[in-house]
């Protein structure tokens, strides 16, 4: 596009309004007014937390779900009426959300509780100081705070304590029997239904927690949902009749992921708005499905671990090889054991690269299905899941994160 053309392009966009008319509600960031498909968890958390209001310690309490079952929305939603209540009755009462997938926020023990003082507006540097200093001016701003409890929302927990260790969440718990001014509640969500199975008993313990599993939303309850925010997002007949029921199938299908089943209705709209198209098809949807798909796939393959991203440029490289539709777990092992050598990396067992392959099956690059090979044991027969350009793409992205 020429400059000169580029300023009447941007006066055409914005003078143009052909599909949305509050996009913002098909956001994950967006919260509703009305959480519906959830009356049950929101009682359940609501009764956990209630105390809080009377001023008595709430249990601990663990979210466990699937991406996209309505975990944060829901606690973020009880939270928001509390924090109401509470402001108008003057209770002393504090809720604090961190996201501990977000990089310097709470991905480390530092980092957190540095967090967790900035909340109550006040400072430490982000790195520099010893741990215990940090805890210790943590503890003296809760000593003298007028807020007799503090619920703190640890979202992706598993993520915290995956890099920075359980004695993270023990030494939260702790600091309930240092200081009696103000009580701490814990409340954790995560997508991992069993990752605390692997913390220290001690840990455990120290938790009590109370525990509370989201169930995939259905594809009734999707469609609802999608027509809801529908009605927020798009103006009256933006839509193709079928456009919701379908996208509201696909997602109960593929994944029951509400969070994803709204991405997949906004970047439809997109598409037909850049097309100045002013209504959204079916054929939008299909485009949409494809290009989510495609950014899915590729984020996956940036941010695994070394060694899972080895273990799949293998078998990228035995597709290519072979030119076959399936592959095998000792011929990608062989190719694994070479890049080892060329990265710089110590080789894992045949046994741990295997896992490592059913761990990709699970994030949906490959599909690795276990064949018995009579007494020669049992293997993994693998094939793609990806088409031929993502592909490409896939060993682009391996080659420079492994610099080969």
């Amino acid at each position: 596009m020429a400059q000169k053309g580029l300023a009447g392009f941007f006066e055409k966009y914005l003078d143009e309004n052909l599909i949305f008319k509050d996009k913002k509600s098909l956001q994950a960031s967006y919260t509703p007014e009305t959480v519906i498909h959830r009356e049950e968890q929101i009682n359940t958390i609501a009764a956990i937390l209630a105390p809080a209001l009377k001023q008595d310690k709430p249990s601990n309490l663990f979210i466990y779900g699937k991406t996209g079952s309505g975990k944060t929305l829901t606690i973020k939603h009880v939270s928001g009426k509390m924090e109401q209540i509470a402001t108008e009755r003057k209770i002393p009462l504090k809720i604090i959300y961190l996201n501990c997938k977000m990089k310097r926020i709470a991905d480390t023990e530092y980092r957190l509780i540095a967090q967790l003082i900035k909340e109550f507006e006040e400072e430490v540097p982000y790195t520099g100081l010893p741990t215990d200093e940090v805890y210790n001016k943590f503890f003296k701003i809760l000593e003298k705070s007028k807020q007799k409890n503090v619920i703190i929302i640890l979202d992706e927990i598993d993520q915290l304590i995956k890099k920075a260790g359980d004695e993270v969440i023990y030494n939260l718990t702790r600091i309930n029997t240092e200081i009696s001014a103000t009580t701490i509640t814990l409340i954790g969500i995560s997508n991992n239904l069993i990752f605390t199975e692997s913390m220290d008993p001690r840990v455990r313990s120290s938790l009590s927690e109370e525990e509370l599993v989201f169930p995939p939303y259905n594809a009734v309850q999707l469609k609802e949902i999608l027509k809801k925010r529908a009605e927020q997002a798009f103006k009256n007949d933006a839509l193709e009749a079928g456009v919701i029921e379908k996208c509201a199938a696909y997602s109960a299908r593929e994944h029951g992921d509400a969070r994803r089943a709204l991405e997949l209705l906004r970047v439809a709209g997109e598409i037909a708005e850049r097309k100045g198209i002013s209504k959204v098809r079916i054929d939008h949807l299909d485009d949409a499905e494809e290009k989510i798909e495609k950014e899915r796939i590729l984020e996956i393959v940036k941010t695994q671990p070394k060694q899972s991203q080895v273990a799949l440029l293998s078998i990228l490289f035995m597709f290519e090889k072979n030119n076959s539709l399936s592959v095998y777990t000792g011929d990608v092992y062989e190719i694994y054991k070479k890049l080892c050598l060329k990265t710089d990396l110590r080789p894992l067992t045949q046994r741990r690269i295997s896992d490592i392959i059913g761990e990709l099956d699970m994030l949906g690059i490959i599909n690795a299905t276990i064949i018995s090979k009579g007494r020669y044991g049992r293997t993994r027969e693998i094939k793609s899941e990806i088409g031929s350009t993502i592909k490409q793409k896939c060993k682009t992205i391996l080659t420079q994160a492994l610099g080969l």
